[in-house]
């Protein structure tokens, strides 16, 4: 659910901040208001492409950001799959796009990509209208809303499991039944790189220690030479560090002794004092210590560079992990190849045996859930139709279609990754017009009212899957009884315990008195920058914004007289409106 949305700087929005709740959140206002640029920040946030034109002029950035509590369980393990947590609940989400063009995007302030953005809130969000953000255009997306409205989806999780195995079953046989010239001369080069490797015997972060030791020795003068400049500087001679700080020792001793309040210098100073000490004998010690040996350091160089060489040829391009790490884990990969094409030729009846079997298995679940998508596909798209009849749309026909897959001349089923069908909504909205796919609607206002039919049955079922639906232009060409029915429905999804959190922008009040929420969008000019110039007259300019509020009480009663016959304060529409709003509305 959305809790909270700001936008800051985005087309003439200025800094906006609004809090939701769950139900049926209805945008109104004049035309040009700039009800569109609440729905275009909200599709900038679902991760819609954009450029800097929506950037409000004279700024350098614009920045929408939501405050999420998801409880869809695929969203929630879409953020453990990348590691990131619920904070109390909440999911923070930011996107910004700069006037140079770049922008950035945050989910729980970790940098994630665009098409991340929109996968992560496609879960959570159905934006329809205008063609932008419909879930259910995509064919892969039919086919899971009849799973679940058929109740289809655990039986389809096993048959997943199952075709997953016979994959990687088919693999190694494939593997295993590569020519014998072809896996002889694999089984060389694994084995080369095994005994190579094995033969270095490395140990994690070698490298960055025989670096170091290589440093230490071949600059083994230099070392020497500094080492003993610092030991001298620090205790020989009267003008050494040591010498000096023995007689302010001592003369902070005595003066000390004459005011208590130096004691704590005294005893700093006697920590410095000892200090330096410490780090003159440390470095006696280190010089003394040092030893020019020529061999050794060949030892290192030579070490060095056979780490390089395997580097080069074992673990080009990972950089996550040591040098030595790397090479490692790319001979963990060959052990386990050079096991499984060693016992290849053992192991390739007994993968023909569990293939065979497996294909039977997954030919027996494909035919069933064929079977019982074909009598869900009947089922949805009856619902389907008799709701869309309802909303305007009497002529139209609605039709799921689910076929399954055969190999050629009637052979058997070709089975996918979630059966053999082949399942796709179609729709012909006016009559003597063939089937077509929804995408090829033309009115934006059909395709939403298509979309809200869909929504109302899968919800009604338990089968719907984004928290958030937002829908745009929902009302275009209707009107009367229809947008009655239209209202009805969206108040019916969004209704309940179980109800869906739903956001509709409106030009037609008996969809809006509907509202558990009412929201108002204004354009106001207001009066920007300027002072007084010559001859007294103030300079400056005008700036158009946007802004919401929150209508309730007279005010929503006013909004929907306005919305009923363009006045605001008539005693006539001011009836009307609270005659709606006693009758259907929902909200304050």
């Amino acid at each position: 659910m959305l809790e909270e949305l700001s936008i800051r700087n985005y087309a003439l929005i200025d800094n906006l901040t609004l809090p939701f709740e769950r139900g049926l959140t209805i945008l109104t206002g004049e035309t040009g208001a700039g009800k569109s640029i609440v729905v275009g920040a909200l599709s900038f946030l679902l991760g819609a492409k954009t450029d800097i034109e929506v950037i409000r002029t004279g700024a350098e950035e614009a920045q929408v950001q939501a405050v999420l509590s998801p409880e869809y369980h695929e969203a929630l393990d879409w953020l453990a799959s990348r590691g990131m947590e619920l904070e109390n609940g909440q999911v923070f989400v930011r996107r910004s796009i700069k006037a140079t063009g770049r922008g950035a995007v945050y989910i729980q302030n970790v940098p994630v990509s665009r098409t991340d953005l929109e996968e992560f809130m496609g879960l959570l969000f159905d934006l329809h209208g205008q063609h932008a953000h419909e879930s259910l255009l995509k064919k892969e997306s039919h086919r899971r809303y009849l799973d679940r409205f058929a109740r289809l989806e655990e039986e389809v999780a096993d048959y997943n499991a199952i075709f997953l195995v016979l994959v990687e079953k088919r693999k190694a046989l494939e593997a295993s039944v590569s020519s014998g010239r072809d896996r002889e001369l694999r089984l060389e080069m694994l084995r080369f790189a095994l005994e190579e490797i094995d033969k270095a015997a490395l140990k994690s972060g070698e490298s960055r220690d025989l670096e170091t030791e290589a440093a230490r020795l071949g600059d083994y003068e230099k070392l020497a030479e500094l080492a003993g400049t610092t030991a001298e500087a620090l205790s020989e001679g009267e003008a050494s560090t040591l010498s000096l700080g023995r007689r302010a020792r001592t003369a902070l001793e005595g003066a000390a002794a004459i005011d208590a309040s130096l004691e704590s210098l005294r005893k700093r100073m006697e920590d410095l004092y000892y200090e330096a000490e410490d780090i003159s004998g440390e470095l006696r010690f280190y010089r003394e210590g040092l030893r020019s040996d020529p061999g050794r350091l060949e030892e290192v160089e030579e070490r060095l560079a056979l780490i390089q060489r395997l580097r080069k040829k074992y673990a080009q391009g990972n950089s996550t992990v040591t040098v030595e790490d790397a090479i490692l884990a790319y001979r963990e990969g060959v052990a386990v190849e050079l096991e499984a094409l060693s016992g290849a030729e053992e192991n390739r009846e007994h993968l023909a045996a569990e293939i065979a079997t497996l294909e039977r298995d997954l030919g027996s679940q494909a035919l069933s859930l064929s079977s019982k998508r074909a009598a869900g596909a009947v089922s949805l798209g009856q619902e389907i139709s008799g709701i869309i009849a309802v909303l305007g749309m009497p002529k139209a026909r609605f039709s799921v279609q689910s076929v399954p897959r055969r190999r050629e001349n009637g052979g058997g089923l070709v089975c996918g990754p979630w059966g053999a069908d082949e399942v796709e909504f179609l729709i012909s909205a006016n009559p003597g017009e063939p089937l077509k796919d929804l995408s090829r609607i033309a009115s934006g206002g059909e395709l939403s009212r298509v979309m809200l039919a869909i929504k109302t049955v899968l919800s009604a079922s338990g089968a719907g899957s984004a928290e958030t639906l937002i829908f745009d232009e929902i009302d275009t060409g209707i009107g009367g009884e229809v947008a009655l029915s239209v209202g009805e429905y969206l108040a019916r999804i969004a209704g309940g315990d179980q109800g869906r959190q739903i956001f509709c922008v409106t030009h037609l009040a008996s969809i809006a008195v509907r509202a558990d929420h009412h929201l108002k969008v204004e354009k106001r000019v207001c009066a920007v920058g300027g002072g007084p110039g010559p001859g007294g007259i103030r300079t400056g300019g005008e700036r158009t914004l946007t802004s919401v509020s929150a209508l309730s009480g007279e005010g929503r009663r006013q909004e929907i007289a306005r919305m009923l016959a363009g006045d605001a304060v008539g005693t006539a529409a001011l009836a009307h409106a609270g005659e709606l709003l006693v009758k259907y509305g929902s909200g304050s």
